[in-house]
């Protein structure tokens, strides 16, 4: 994503979550390593939205601090859609925020997890009522690509995919 790009998706970020009613954020990374809470901590007046991150990379750090289950995170190595997920929704508790964020995957091959090639799964959900969630989920592929492209790309693509997501519960509140 080009700076101007970056720059535009992080000012609709702010603007978006800010509107009445105030929603805030909390994100939980593996994968990116603290790439997306850098972004998002980078953006002039956080405090006013962000509560706060955690990078959770081995296993037990997910089911201690995020809730994540302790026997899916063993089966999929803590990789899967369901993984990002679940990050997404323990960095709200964890946080008391309105909107989560989670990335988890592979930022190198890794032959013996079945993972031929970088990719990643992320999560964006939001907060209802009587501790509910809805979302959006995803896998970005980064064939060919570098550890650090791979963070780069998919802390680009959440980004993006966070701006979208509060976008639209945006719209739905106004209907």
């Amino acid at each position: 994503m080009a700076s101007a790009e970056k720059s535009s998706a992080e000012g609709d970020l702010k603007a978006l979550l800010l509107q009445e009613p105030r929603w805030t954020l909390a994100v939980a990374e593996s994968l990116t390593s603290g790439n997306v809470q850098a972004r998002i901590g980078a953006i002039s007046g956080a405090s006013n939205f962000f509560r706060g991150g955690i990078t959770a990379y081995s296993l037990e750090q997910k089911v201690r601090h995020l809730g994540v289950d302790a026997v899916l995170v063993q089966r999929v190595n803590g990789v899967s859609d369901e993984i990002a997920e679940q990050m997404a929704r323990g960095a709200c508790r964890m946080f008391d925020a309105d909107f989560g964020v989670g990335t988890t995957g592979y930022a190198e091959p890794s032959l013996e997890n079945g993972a031929p090639h970088p990719f990643a799964w992320w999560a964006v959900v939001k907060r209802e009522s009587r501790g509910q969630f809805s979302g959006v989920r995803g896998r970005i592929e980064c064939a060919g690509r570098s550890r650090v492209e791979t963070q780069a790309i998919v802390s680009d693509a959440v980004m993006s995919e966070l701006v979208a997501w509060v976008r639209n519960c945006r719209t739905a509140v106004r209907i």
